[in-house]
């Protein structure tokens, strides 16, 4: 059985962080202080999203929450999630991370489908338009964290 995605949109950026800095960054998905659409989620901090894995978020605009669905995972290269926001309504994001000779390209590709989505997709095109480059922004704000040097047992009398 095939599905059809009526609405659909695939909004690029190019980023001087590496790929693995960006993938961190997706992965978390405790902190999305970087997406123009989701304020929260529920998500405990250092959890790495797994196929199947069901949480919820927050969006910026009404506090209502919504339950994501992690679809695919490879990675370093790739997240897919499925949104549902309201009944009537079903959203599909793919974060795809490939590195260039020109830095880390990062596609991110929304589509929706549902009697809804029309009307959805009115209010949200221009935020999700913004995604990747939010998130190419966020990653180069983030330096690479140095280990800390290991403990010298020398030193502990």
């Amino acid at each position: 059985m095939t599905y059809s995605w009526p609405l659909a949109g695939t909004y690029q950026a190019l980023s001087s962080a590496s790929v693995d800095l960006i993938w961190r960054k997706i992965v978390n998905l405790a902190d999305v202080s970087w997406h123009p659409l989701i304020l929260r989620t529920n998500v405990p901090y250092g959890f790495v999203p797994k196929p199947g894995f069901i949480f919820q978020a927050v969006t910026r605009w009404i506090p209502w929450p919504i339950q994501i669905f992690v679809e695919r995972v490879s990675p370093g290269k790739l997240l897919s999630i499925r949104i549902l926001v309201l009944p009537g309504v079903e959203e599909r994001v793919t974060y795809r991370i490939e590195s260039t000779l020109c830095g880390s390209h990062i596609s991110c590709s929304v589509m929706l489908r549902g009697w809804l989505a029309p009307l959805l997709w009115s209010l949200i095109r221009d935020y999700a338009a913004g995604v990747a480059a939010q998130l190419a922004i966020a990653a180069e704000k983030d330096p690479p964290k140095a280990s800390p040097p290991p403990i010298d047992p020398c030193l502990g009398f």
